[in-house]
């Protein structure tokens, strides 16, 4: 099995010239994908106590739904057949025909569910497979198309240690809510001198509430942000995300799990405990999912002009420089003026950074890097 796995990802990291039009290589990925994702259903369908998202629920229960579930692993099927009949190489679209035939063995679009326990306890695989595919397929071709880094490949070094971030981020997010949630759950409940806030900013218009919200998050996220810079203890917890020695839309996820209960319990705050309206909430919080692929995403531009007013993929890049000038600049993550009303402000024109990491030693895997915060010495 291990030989395997090795023959697969040599498979996935294969050089340029080995993955072009006609030698199967794109077919197999993309069957690879979609066989990933239809399992991931099938499983959320067939057992919902334990894989499924209660927020999406409702879609799991259409018949809708069960009809793309049939259509992702046809496709999964049909796109590892075409890449085992053009790729001398088969690691991947065997993978991925094994993988549609386990989805299909559990029962396919047809499972029922079957009741595991009451326990109440699930692992989001459904927003795994419905995160990945969103920001995967609307981030992997617009950085193929347009990059800023040209010679950078999808599956560029630590690529497997930024996916496994993005599942466990995923597949633990009813714990990760429910820490997260915490503080605010407290602030409603005790928080009766807010009522007259609540009042005022749920009487707003929509699209007033939305852009208050985006400015009240990024003001709370600066802060956090600048502190786990300048504090010794909470650096050792962000630099696990700095550690990243590329930047493209999955290097985004790469958050100790700490920061991430941390974080969403700080931006939660002024979102769920001042009164916004349910529907903003949701819209921004479908806008943070891709805004954060987004700005970590490898792709080209300077955007000068706009980036004075909205962060943009060159600004984040510089926060994320190994150059001594980016170094504690440039922690918002909407508004760059935050960034000047501060002094941390750094986006020179035309000018991208020429490396990313830290330079200290951030071990590699993800259990060396969660246990990192606590054995690494201050520097």
């Amino acid at each position: 099995m291990t030989g395997f796995l090795k023959k697969l990802v040599r498979d996935l990291e294969a050089p340029i010239e080995a993955r072009g039009f006609g030698t199967g290589w794109f077919s197999g990925f993309f069957a690879l994908l979609l066989a990933a994702a239809g399992f991931c259903f099938v499983m959320a369908l067939r057992w919902p106590d334990w894989f499924a998202t209660p927020e999406l629920a409702r879609v799991l229960a259409s018949s809708t739904f069960r009809i793309v579930v049939h259509g992702t692993l046809l496709s999964a099927y049909a796109l590892a057949l075409l890449s085992l009949l053009l790729r001398p190489r088969k690691a991947l679209g065997l993978t991925a025909l094994l993988v549609a035939l386990a989805g299909t063995i559990l029962g396919g679009a047809s499972v029922q569910p079957r009741e595991m326990h009451d326990w109440g306890i699930f692992f989001g695989v459904d927003f795994f497979a419905v995160n990945l595919i969103a920001t995967g397929l609307m981030f992997s071709p617009l950085e193929r198309i347009l990059p800023h880094r040209r010679e950078q490949r999808l599956f560029r070094p630590e690529w497997r240690e930024d996916l496994f971030y993005f599942l466990v981020s995923s597949m633990l997010v009813q714990l990760i809510t429910f820490l997260a949630l915490a503080p605010s759950s407290y602030l409603n409940t005790h928080g009766t001198a807010l009522s007259g806030i609540r009042a005022a900013i749920g009487g707003l218009p929509w699209a007033v509430q939305f852009l208050l919200a985006m400015f009240l998050t990024d003001l709370a996220q600066y802060w956090f942000h600048r502190l786990f810079h300048r504090v010794p203890f909470l650096w050792g917890f962000h630099a696990v995300h700095h550690s990243a020695r590329s930047m493209d839309w999955l290097a985004g996820g790469r958050m100790h799990f700490v920061e991430i209960v941390l974080l969403r319990g700080v931006t939660s705050l002024p979102l769920l405990t001042l009164g916004f309206l349910p529907s903003v909430m949701q819209a921004y919080i479908g806008l943070v999912y891709v805004y954060s692929s987004l700005v970590h995403a490898n792709l080209r531009g300077d955007f000068d002009r706009l980036g004075r007013w909205i962060v943009v993929p060159r600004f984040h890049h510089w926060h994320h420089a190994l150059e001594a000038e980016g170094i504690d600049k440039n922690f918002a993550i909407h508004f760059p003026w935050l960034d000047r009303l501060f002094g941390t402000h750094y986006f020179p024109n035309g000018k991208w950074p020429q490396g990313y990491g830290v330079p200290e030693a951030v071990p590699s895997g993800y259990l060396a890097q969660m246990s990192y915060p606590f054995v690494r010495k201050a520097g």
